[in-house]
This record gives structure tokens, C-alpha cells and sequence, in this order.
């Protein structure tokens, strides 16, 4: 599946450092495309195990994750105004 994954953590309280410990995870599994804005293809199991490890980071009374979900990227009409943070095309 594809997924576009927007977090929001607040700054209160150690927010700072929960920013950081959230950014770094959720590079682990998908693209960096804007701040607190990731997306990628990622299975089902994969996306559980994301999920499990950053409930653990978040705080679920002041903290957010939203995901939109896709079963193709194809499905989805992409546009970029302005720069472009990190190209999720990758040639070899």
C-alpha cells in the first residue's frame, strides 16, 4: 500500500527531542518529503511495527498521527509548488 504519514508533536514538555526520535523512526520506513510529512510504499506488517515503535515515542495525549492511505501511488495526482524537500524518485 502507499501511504502519506503527517505527525504532529507538541512542543511542550520534551516535544523537542520527541521531534527528533519521530523524524529519525519514520525514516526508517518511508520518505522524507516536507517537515513532519513522510510517504512511500510499505506493507501492512511494516506499517504495525512503524506504528507500534512511535506510539512509544509520541504522546498520545498532546501528540498526532495521521495516515492517508492509497493501494497505488498511481491513484494519487501529486503537485509541488515550490521546492521540493526530498525527491522521492530514486534512480540507479
Amino acid at each position: 500500500m502507499y501511504i502519506i504519514l503527517v505527525y504532529d508533536i507538541a512542543s511542550v514538555n520534551r516535544g523537542d527531542k520527541r521531534v527528533g526520535k519521530m523524524l529519525k523512526h519514520c525514516r526508517k520506513y518511508l520518505n522524507w518529503i516536507q517537515n513532519s510529512v513522510f510517504e512511500g510504499e510499505i506493507t501492512d506488517v511494516k506499517l504495525k511495527e512503524m506504528l507500534f515503535i512511535a506510539r512509544k515515542i509520541m504522546d498520545e495525549e498532546t501528540d498526532s498521527i495521521i495516515i492517508f492511505k492509497s493501494r497505488d501511488e498511481r491513484w494519487l495526482d501529486k503537485e509541488v509548488i515550490g521546492v521540493e524537500r526530498m525527491k522521492t524518485d530514486n534512480f540507479l
